[in-house]
């Protein structure tokens, strides 16, 4: 039989089977939708009817965990050996902040093992960490106990989480000596710092501002600005953990040099600005350490 003289196909019996087959999907309480494409030209550029319904990831629930006690804290005097390592160092956090109101279990996924202890309070400040993921009832955040770059997961499913946000950003440029702080996406102020020798180096990645302290014991510095970030030289430094920290100095020559044990070194007029009465830094504030 010629090209020609084939029957032609019988329409309506494939738009009945068609339509029965839409019957039977949707029969079964499952609609799929087939992905779009472009316009089909031959047959006048009509755009494809999506077919579907919204689908919800559903919510895992968190394990429970007896005791807490039991656990790592997640502190800056601690070390969570299990964390998940952050992988997007690079990408500053967007601003959005935790706060625990009580003690709450950190996992190192939704739904899996309970890892650390976060507490409410660092060294005399409220805990808040920034957000770096979500999925349904859960919230990945920065940790700020060793090793560096720690990570893990809070339930947000039993109301223990404050929550709040800020669009404050400080960026750290060590190869320039320079730290920016950003508010609103617009630059509020920039200076010239001191940073790590190379025996101590300043360490990069992304961490927040972990507390706001005064130190009698000290005169370098009227106010200091712990991070969530650790010196890799120093297991302890001065009776402490080895916390790294933004701080001011009492002499001028050691900005625009390598000229600390790896803190981050900033003028008097910089610590004016981050603790400004009318709007300070906030705890939680996010910081990228390049």
């Amino acid at each position: 039989m010629s090209e020609m003289s084939r029957p032609a196909p019988n329409r309506w019996r494939v738009l009945a089977l068609w339509l029965a087959g839409i019957a039977l999907v949707g029969t079964a309480g499952v609609l799929l939708a087939p992905s779009p494409k472009a316009p089909d030209v031959a047959r006048g550029g009509a755009e494809p009817v999506e077919l579907g319904v919204e689908i919800h990831a559903p919510v895992v629930a968190a394990r429970a965990v007896p005791n807490l006690a039991r656990l790592p804290e997640a502190s800056t005097l601690g070390t969570v050996a299990n964390a998940p390592q952050d992988a997007t160092a690079e990408e500053i956090p967007d601003g959005q902040l935790v706060h625990p109101t009580e003690p709450v279990p950190v996992f190192d996924q939704p739904g899996g093992a309970a890892i650390a202890a976060l507490p409410t309070t660092q060294l005399g400040s409220d805990t808040w960490v920034p957000v770096i993921a979500e999925e349904p009832g859960w919230v990945q955040v920065l940790l700020p106990s060793r090793p560096n770059g720690s990570t893990g997961w809070l339930s947000n499913q039993d109301n223990t989480l404050d929550s709040r946000s800020t669009t404050d950003r400080i960026v750290i440029d060590r190869a320039a000596f320079r730290l920016t702080l950003y508010r609103d996406h617009q630059q509020i102020g920039t200076w010239k710092v001191g940073v790590g020798t190379p025996a101590a180096p300043t360490p990069a990645g992304r961490t927040f501002v972990l507390a706001s302290m005064t130190d009698a014991k000290q005169k370098f510095s009227p106010v200091i600005f712990p991070l969530g970030i650790h010196s890799a030289t120093f297991s302890t430094y001065g009776s402490g953990p080895g916390t790294t920290g933004i701080h001011g100095w009492p002499s001028t020559d050691v900005f625009g040099r390598r000229s600390s044990d790896g803190c981050i070194r900033v003028p008097a007029d910089a610590l004016a600005t981050f603790t400004n009465p009318l709007d300070p830094v906030p705890i939680g504030t996010p910081v990228l350490i390049r």
